[in-house]
């Protein structure tokens, strides 16, 4: 899946624009993301953060600009990219009058996937579910909700983490999880995330970009950067929007 153009890049995304009726809300957009590189991506509500990810995670269309995930062009082939990206968006894409084992069994189905048991304990275990399993989604909070999204992203083994302010709805006991599972240097899996906290995308990201009006209006490593800083910056960058 993987082609010259794009070696060393799990995103590649060139002039990406989508509109909903009349409104545009992403407008020729530009970004990369290196294989292994957690990204974090930040901007206030209706810069375009969702709409990103669920291009990405081929849940919705563009309109136009070319976007590549592993070196395969989404809109050609959105099958062989939804294998290798696992996804974390607001809605928790379970099903409410399942229990929780039924929506991970019948996920990892989806993927054909070889010791599936293992696959679905393996991922509760990492959120700290495992004795939620049994239990019928529409019977669990927000959070427990969340958890269980993050565990299903991981069934399948992705390479590339797409999540969608993934630590909404999550206590601290569930945030620290989510720390682990992003920084664990063993897995190495790159990670997109966009969020609105800037202290979590100091703690997580390797690099950040600030999203404003549809468009990527600055990037930088965090190498180097003090929370200060970022909060300068950021203000900068999405006065006004």
């Amino acid at each position: 899946m993987t082609n010259k153009a794009s070696d060393g890049l799990a995103i590649e995304i060139k002039g990406l624009a989508k509109a909903f009726g009349r409104t545009p809300v992403l407008r020729g957009l530009d970004l990369d993301v290196r294989w292994g590189e957690v990204l974090t991506v930040l901007g206030p509500n209706g810069s375009g953060k969702t709409t990103l990810i669920k291009v990405l995670a081929t849940l919705t269309r563009p309109d136009a600009g070319v976007v590549r995930v592993a070196g395969a062009d989404l809109l050609r082939a959105g099958r062989s990219v939804r294998r290798v990206i696992g996804v974390v968006t607001h809605d928790a894409l379970l099903y409410d009058h399942l229990s929780v084992y039924e929506n991970l069994k019948f996920s990892g189905r989806m993927f054909s996937l070889d010791r599936l048991e293992d696959r679905i304990v393996a991922a509760a275990d990492t959120m700290g579910v495992t004795g939620r399993l049994h239990h019928r989604v529409h019977t669990l909070s927000h959070g427990m909700k969340k958890r269980f999204s993050i565990a299903r992203s991981l069934l399948h083994d992705p390479r590339i983490l797409l999540m969608d302010e993934p630590e909404s709805g999550l206590d601290q006991e569930a945030l620290e999880m989510l720390e682990e599972l992003v920084l664990d240097s063993t897995v190495r899996r790159t990670v997109l995330m966009t969020t609105h906290n800037l202290d979590r995308a100091l703690a997580l990201g390797q690099r950040m970009a600030i999203i404003s009006r549809g468009k990527i209006a600055y990037e930088e490593s965090l190498d180097s950067v003090s929370a200060e800083s970022l909060k300068e910056t950021y203000s900068r960058y999405t006065e006004g929007d």
